[in-house]
């Protein structure tokens, strides 16, 4: 849609194969805050703001790209989770515009992108706010215009990460909780798919938290984001290289550029190699997402110290039912000891010994009994015993593990 409200619709057809290439949906606006629907195909998009097809393909939907943030000789192509966009020096495109994500983000555009001259004159009636020295004032503490609007997009990215984190926390920590008071199918089943969200959500924040210190890491690819300050210094004698062979893609949106934006370039321009406001302003939500960060790190300890609280609660049950199996076994033994010498005697044999000797049966009971008494306490001293060392030997391997992964980390 143009400003006037028409759709604005490209030429479906390749030059040279003549075969029908699907258009997207995209909206363009400009440094005024104005929207401009397109239904183009990718080559408009691509002589519209001069980009190869490899940094186009990095906004396919279809194609999984992880989150990439570059710098072009006249454009950024930003690509953060469900933001797809194309930022030049004076415009910005945006991938479905009907999409429920987008269009918050595609008002914060309109609010913010006008520069604050714009603003004014369009609020004064034809009277004129400030002086030539105000403006120059006001100019100089303007942000250029790729970076106001990278900004909503970096802002708008961390808000969102930021929001699926504070949900998942909200929705784990009682999840948990209850989990360590009542072992049950139920909650188990709950925090698996609690803890398959949060390794999903961890790996997208690090994405994005990657690409923030790629760039933070590496000055020129900052510099290469500072695309006014390329524009100027190709079109202005200050930057010693001639006339600029650029051509806008829209004489409107070309000649669109605030007076603002401008004398923002030029306080930059003789220095090519400062890269101080781009990495104050990464910096600020390379912080926002290493606290979202944090807190999924937070959340994953949370999680292990559960798992290790049950498993050691499993391991204490698991070692009970050991140890009644042992008193039970010890307890077969011991009784089965003594059944076989009362067997043995209670059989109706004539045996010589036992003539006269009624009295032999009930001391060889009692001596039998107490005999079995005693092995089994032996026995049971026995496990007690092997189970403290196994368990020494244990503590001792686990310590001099630890000394040996101290040792590596010093």
């Amino acid at each position: 849609m143009a400003p006037d409200g028409r759709i604005i619709t490209g030429d479906h057809r390749d030059p040279l194969n003549k075969k029908t290439v699907n258009s997207r949906s995209w909206i363009l606006l400009d440094c005024s805050g104005e929207s401009t629907i397109l239904n183009v195909d990718k080559y408009a998009i691509m002589q519209r703001v001069e980009i190869h097809t490899r940094d186009l393909r990095i906004l396919d939907p279809v194609l999984s790209y992880p989150s990439t943030i570059l710098g072009r000789e006249k454009a950024i192509v930003l690509n953060l989770e469900h933001i797809k966009a194309i930022i030049t020096a004076d415009e910005v495109l945006l991938r479905d515009p009907q999409d429920e994500n987008i269009i918050p983000i595609v008002e914060e555009l309109r609010r913010r992108l006008p520069s604050s001259n714009i603003v004014r004159q369009g609020q004064g009636n034809g009277k004129e706010h400030l002086d030539g020295q105000n403006d120059e004032i006001a100019g100089e503490d303007e942000s250029p215009f790729e970076f106001r609007a990278l900004e909503v997009a970096l802002e708008a990215i961390c808000s969102f990460l930021g929001a699926r984190t504070t949900e998942l926390e909200t929705a784990a920590y009682p999840a948990l909780d209850e989990l360590t008071s009542k072992i049950t199918t139920r909650n188990l089943d709950r925090v698996r798919k609690l803890k398959s969200a949060m390794t999903r959500l961890t790996a997208r924040v690090q994405k994005v938290r990657d690409e923030l210190e790629q760039l933070l890491d590496d000055d020129d690819d900052m510099a290469d984001l500072y695309l006014s300050r390329k524009l100027a210094g190709a079109s202005s004698p200050v930057g010693g290289s001639g006339p600029s062979n650029w051509i806008p893609a829209s004489a409107t949106i070309g000649s669109r550029i605030s007076r603002a934006s401008r004398a923002s370039v030029a306080t930059f321009i003789g220095d090519e190699n400062d890269v101080g406001e781009i990495e104050m302003l990464l910096e600020a939500y390379f912080m926002q997402i290493d606290g979202s960060l944090n807190k999924l790190t937070t959340l994953r300890e949370y999680i292990d110290d559960t798992e290790d609280y049950i498993n050691i609660q499993l391991d204490n049950h698991r070692n009970q039912l050991i140890q009644l199996e042992l008193l039970l076994s010890s307890t077969n033994v011991c009784l089965s000891i003594y059944s076989l010498v009362c067997g043995i005697l209670g059989m109706n044999i004539p045996y010589p010994w036992n003539v006269g000797h009624g009295y032999m049966f009930k001391w060889v009971c009692i001596v039998t009994g107490v005999g079995c008494l005693a092995l089994f306490t032996v026995m049971i001293t026995y496990a007690r015993h092997k189970a403290a060392e196994s368990l020494r030997l244990d503590l001792k391997v686990r310590g001099q593990m630890k000394k040996a992964h101290f040792s590596e980390l010093k």
